[in-house]
């Protein structure tokens, strides 16, 4: 695959981000604003609902395999555990083990701590590494 077909998937790989969090996100509010459901069963069927959004978006049209779903699924749920488990890790040491953890920076018309800036570095690197495991492992 050349750069310029790898930077078109990347970007693919980012609209599917962007379609999960709505996904996640709708799913959460109907579940528990409409339905009435307790707000953590909310939470947990709104990631559920957006990781599978992901895997069959992933699958058919950012890295368009062919070969069979079950293999696949554990593999990219496998690759879900991992990275969220990195960035995990990176939020709780940049937040509990470094100075960032104490910052905030006040912008008159909102407060940014440690915590949120530390929660986008990680995320930046979630996405990374979960691109590439899809890519490297899941699709391949």
């Amino acid at each position: 695959m050349n750069k310029t077909e790898t930077i078109k998937q990347f970007v693919k790989y980012g609209l599917v981000g962007v379609l999960n969090t709505v996904v996640t996100l709708v799913v959460i509010f109907v579940c528990k604003s409409w339905l009435e459901i307790h707000p953590v069963v909310s939470n947990a069927l709104g990631y559920i609902a957006g990781v599978i959004n992901s895997f069959l978006w992933n699958k058919s049209w950012v890295f368009r395999s062919q070969k069979g779903y079950m293999r696949e699924a554990v593999k990219f749920l496998v690759g879900f555990g991992l990275c969220y488990l990195l960035q995990l890790l990176i939020v709780m040491g940049l937040t509990y083990h470094t100075a960032m953890g104490a910052m905030e920076w006040d912008l008159h018309f909102m407060v940014i701590s440690g915590y949120g800036v530390a929660t986008i570095i990680a995320m930046m690197i979630y996405t990374m590494a979960n691109y590439l495991y899809n890519r490297l492992v899941t699709f391949r």
